[in-house]
This record gives structure tokens, C-alpha cells and sequence, in this order.
């Protein structure tokens, strides 16, 4: 099913514009400018689909090395031969590499002459940041491509095209539209991933029984019945007893709910469980660690003032390394956010004051607290009797700071959960203060 043209490449319509640098690269004008290419993105977007796609569509030469098993010495070869079809016979030249974070420095200086001198268009594809696994020279000789998970209309597309395709099963089996559901949820964006299972699944769904009496739904022609794949051949193929997991509808909301809750509960073996049902379920990742950090700042607050860092520290890690990997991070966030001391008084606070300013509860800034930088500011009495904290020795002077209609109100009320014991002593010696007694 791969395939043969970029008209037939599903997803990543942002890299395939009239114009594009992998257009001009397929054009079979081979006058066309071409300039080297580094595909970066998860595993199954289509990064050798792509490389293969402009080979069979450009007069060009097309050499295939791959970072796993080439040297130094295939990389030089791969340049001499190159430059050689450039000067007897005209012909340029696309070397694609794949996975190319996998080779060293010297390997990749190599590729340098060639990419410079023009002797060989580079395409290079790898599944991680390209500013920290490919040298600066070779990044500034190419065009930092960013491929993305393919959407679930992408993914429906391929799965619906292999299955009618000759290349693919060729009508062979029918796709029943819950099973096309459950293996668009199971490949998160990854078409390979996509494939295999829709392979497997019409596997499990094998010929159709050959019974004396057709089932109702069966033509009676005499025409062999089609098989149909459900979701439970879907199931039992990629042994997923959790693909009814919906991203989009109650057991979404059922198990990031439970998830959550667990977390607040302090039951860490729960919250491990159903973190490892939603990344099971092909749950995209980022939206696990955005909930963390709300749980961070929710649930714990400064109770343990680490847990926000953390979980933004984790979202950030689920970000740059991508998945399978990044389950280790949102592990390790959960079981800190589960086992750490727990406050919900930030989060009570913002909402009490919330309220107080929808329902009319405010009024004018103190005069002492207005801005007095602007010209005839003074006048107005702004900025006219402010006391400044550093002036003091314990860092803290006796004013006013809420409006005259507030006075006296309080919307932070720290416990004595973790941190937060020390933040509530605190802050009964800094109330005192401010309120002059």
C-alpha cells in the first residue's frame, strides 16, 4: 500500500503545496532547484512514504542508505558515485537516510562535501529533534521539514483505500464501520500501525462459513459470502481488550475522571492503572499531562510547591521525546502528584474572589497603590502616602491594599497539609502586619 505518488500520500497537506520543497523534489524536471530535506516526526506519519513517493515520481537517481547499518566509508561511496553520474551523464542524485539521528558526527560530517557541492539532494528522516541529533553544518544546509500524526480522516482514508485496493485486500473482506472506528483509535496517527492491524484483523475474520442456507444479509446469487470484520476480530487481533475506549465519548470523560480522582485520592495504584488504560487506548498524550498539571495546581497547590514544576517538566518531556517513550514521564508525574501532600486553598481562593468581582464586590485601587508615573498623577493624590516593603527590615508594612469595600476580606486560606504549614504560620504574622496590629 505504498504509495507510488505524493497525490496518493495521506495527511501532511502543509509540506505538499504547489511549490513545496517535496514537490519540486518530485518533479520530473530535473532543472527544478532542489534543496535538502530533513523529515522529522513520529514513527508512521510518512517519512519514507514520502522519500519512496518522490523516487518513483522525479527523474532523479534515488540511493537508500540507512543510519543502522551504513558507514563512513557507504556515505563517501555514495558521494563519488554520485558525482560521477553528475559528470558523464548529467544525472543528479537523492540519497535518502533514514534515521539518521542514529549516525555519529563523523558520519555525518560525510555527508557534508556532497550536500554543499550539490552532488547529492539529501533527504533525511528522523523521529527526533533534529537540533539536538543532527550537526549545525548539515542543518544549515537543509530544510527542517516537520511531519504530523495523521488525523483520524487521514487514517480512515488509508484504511477504507487497503481494503478495496488491489495492492491492498482487494475487496476481500468487508470493514464494518465499528471496526473501522477501533483501528482508527488504535493507530494514533501512525499509518503502518494502521495497516498491520487491519492486516491482522481480516486474518482473524478469515473466509466466510460455508453454510447450506446464506445468512439474511448475504446475496443469494450464489456468490461467496464476503467476510465482515467487527471490532471484536479488531480486538482479538491486536489483543486491545480496551479499544471501546472512546477519545471522543463517555469512557473519555469516565476514565480522566477517574484518573484525576485518583490522584487526589493519594491512590497512586489507581491513578497508575488508568494512566495506562488511556495511553493503551491510543489517548493522546498531551492531553494526560495538561490535566496533570491542572491536577498540580488544583489538587496540591503549595501544599508541595514542586508539583506544578514537575508536571509542566513532564509535559515538556512528553513533547520532545513523543511516544512510547513518553509514558515514563507522565508515570513518574503521576506517582509525585498521587504520593505528595494535597491543598485545594489556591484553588478556592482565585474562585471566591471570582465571584466577588462578577456578583459587583470590588471598587476603586486605594489611592496609595495607583500609578503614579504618568504626568500630573501626583495631583490626583496617586501614589501619595505608599509605603515601600523594602524599606522595612522584616520586609512587610502595615497598608491597605484591597478596595475600601473589601477591606478585611480573606480568600487564601492555607491548611496544614505538606508546605502549606508553613505558608499558613507565615501568613498569620504577615495578616497581623498589614492590618497594623
Amino acid at each position: 500500500m505504498r504509495p507510488v505518488s505524493l497525490d496518493e500520500v495521506a495527511g501532511q497537506s502543509h509540506l505538499l503545496r504547489r511549490g513545496s520543497a517535496l514537490v519540486a523534489l518530485a518533479s520530473p524536471d530535473t532543472t527544478t532547484t532542489a534543496t535538502s530535506v530533513i523529515l522529522w516526526g513520529p514513527p508512521g506519519t510518512g517519512k519514507t512514504t514520502l522519500a519512496q513517493a518522490i523516487a518513483r515520481s522525479s527523474g532523479r537517481r534515488f540511493v537508500e542508505l540507512s543510519a543502522v547499518t551504513a558507514g563512513v566509508r557507504d556515505v563517501r561511496e555514495v558521494m563519488q558515485d554520485a558525482l560521477t553520474q553528475r559528470d558523464l551523464y548529467g544525472q543528479s542524485t537523492i540519497l535518502f537516510l533514514d534515521e539518521i539521528h542514529r549516525f555519529t558526527k563523523a558520519q555525518q560530517d560525510a555527508l557534508l562535501p556532497g550536500v554543499e557541492n550539490g552532488w547529492v539532494v539529501l533527504i533525511a528522516a528522523t523521529t527526533e529533534n533534529p537540533s539536538f541529533s543532527v550537526i549545525s553544518p548539515l542543518l544549515s544546509r537543509s530544510l527542517l521539514l516537520t511531519l504530523r500524526p495523521l488525523t483520524d480522516d487521514d487514517l480512515g482514508m488509508l484504511i477504507d483505500r487497503a481494503v478495496d485496493d488491489p495492492r491492498g485486500l482487494a475487496g476481500a473482506v468487508t470493514l464494518l464501520p465499528e471496526a473501522r472506528d477501533a483501528l482508527v483509535r488504535l493507530s494514533s496517527g501512525d499509518a503502518r500501525r494502521a495497516l498491520t492491524a487491519l492486516e491482522a484483523a481480516a486474518s482473524v475474520a478469515g473466509p466466510a462459513p460455508d453454510d447450506d442456507e446464506p445468512p439474511a444479509d448475504t446475496a443469494t446469487d450464489g456468490a461467496e459470502a464476503v467476510p465482515e470484520v467487527t471490532a471484536d476480530h479488531v480486538a482479538q487481533a491486536v489483543d486491545r481488550a480496551l479499544l471501546r475506549y472512546d477519545r471522543q465519548g463517555d469512557e473519555h470523560y469516565d476514565v480522566i475522571s477517574a484518573f484525576i480522582k485518583s490522584i487526589r485520592g493519594s491512590d497512586v495504584d489507581a491513578a497508575m492503572h488508568y494512566l495506562a488504560r488511556m495511553i493503551e487506548a491510543g489517548e493522546d498524550p498531551r492531553f494526560i499531562a495538561r490535566r496533570l498539571i491542572i491536577s498540580a495546581a488544583e489538587d496540591i497547590g503549595l501544599a508541595d510547591p514542586q508539583a506544578l514544576p514537575l508536571a509542566v517538566a513532564a509535559a515538556d518531556a512528553v513533547q520532545f521525546i513523543g511516544m512510547p517513550e513518553g509514558r515514563i514521564p507522565l508515570a513518574e508525574a503521576t506517582a509525585y502528584l498521587a504520593t505528595t501532600a494535597k491543598s485545594n486553598a489556591a484553588y478556592l481562593a482565585i474562585d471566591k474572589a471570582i465571584a466577588d468581582v462578577r456578583s459587583g464586590g470590588f471598587g476603586r485601587v486605594p489611592p496609595p497603590l495607583r500609578d503614579a508615573h504618568y504626568p500630573g498623577a501626583k495631583r490626583l493624590g496617586h501614589g501619595k502616602g505608599y509605603r515601600y516593603p523594602h524599606d522595612s527590615e522584616i520586609g512587610v508594612v502595615a497598608q491597605q491594599h484591597l478596595p475600601d469595600e473589601l477591606r478585611g476580606r480573606r480568600y487564601y486560606e492555607p491548611t496544614n497539609h505538606g508546605s502549606e504549614r508553613d505558608v499558613q504560620a507565615r501568613l498569620e504574622k504577615i495578616r497581623r502586619i498589614l492590618d497594623g496590629e
